[in-house]
C-alpha cells in the first residue's frame, strides 16, 4: 500500500474514533497511537495521517456545510459514521489542499469506502465528491 494511501486510512480511522467517542483531537490521537503501536507506523504515514485529521477536525463546520449543501435529503449526522468520514478527509482534501490533485483525493475516498462501507457507499462518495471539487 502507498504511504499516502496508508496514511488516509489511518486519517479516516482517527476521525471515525473522534465521532464515536467525542473526544477531542488530541487525547484521540494520543489513544490512538497507543493502540495502533505508534512504532509501528513510520513516522512519515504517521505524521501525514495526523495533518490530515487535524485539518478535518479544524475545519468541520466550513466542511459539513459543504457537503450537507450537495448530499441532497442528507445531513452529516445522518450518515453513516464511516461514510461521513471519509466525505469530510476527502472534502478537505478538495477545499483546503490545492497541493493534492482532486482526481487523487476523490480516487481514494472511493477506495476507502469500497474497503470500509461497500460499494454503494463508493457511489454515494463519489456523487457528492464530484460536485464538492472545484471546478476546473
Amino acid at each position: 500500500m502507498r504511504k499516502r494511501t496508508q496514511s488516509r486510512e489511518l486519517a479516516m480511522q482517527l476521525l471515525y474514533l473522534i465521532s464515536v467517542t467525542h473526544d477531542d483531537f488530541a487525547p484521540a490521537m494520543e489513544n490512538f497511537w497507543h493502540e495502533n503501536e505508534r512504532g509501528l507506523v513510520p513516522k512519515e504515514i504517521r505524521e501525514f495521517s495526523v495533518e490530515l485529521a487535524r485539518g478535518v477536525t479544524e475545519n468541520m463546520e466550513a466542511i459539513d456545510c459543504k457537503i450537507a449543501e450537495f448530499a441532497l435529503n442528507w445531513e452529516p449526522e445522518r450518515m453513516a459514521v464511516i461514510d461521513r468520514n471519509i466525505l469530510r478527509l476527502a472534502s478537505y482534501e478538495l477545499l483546503f489542499r490545492p497541493d493534492i490533485p482532486p482526481k487523487v483525493a476523490i480516487n481514494e475516498a472511493i477506495e476507502l469506502a469500497k474497503k470500509y462501507s461497500g460499494q454503494e457507499s463508493a457511489k454515494f462518495v463519489n456523487g457528492i465528491l464530484d460536485k464538492i471539487k472545484p471546478q476546473e
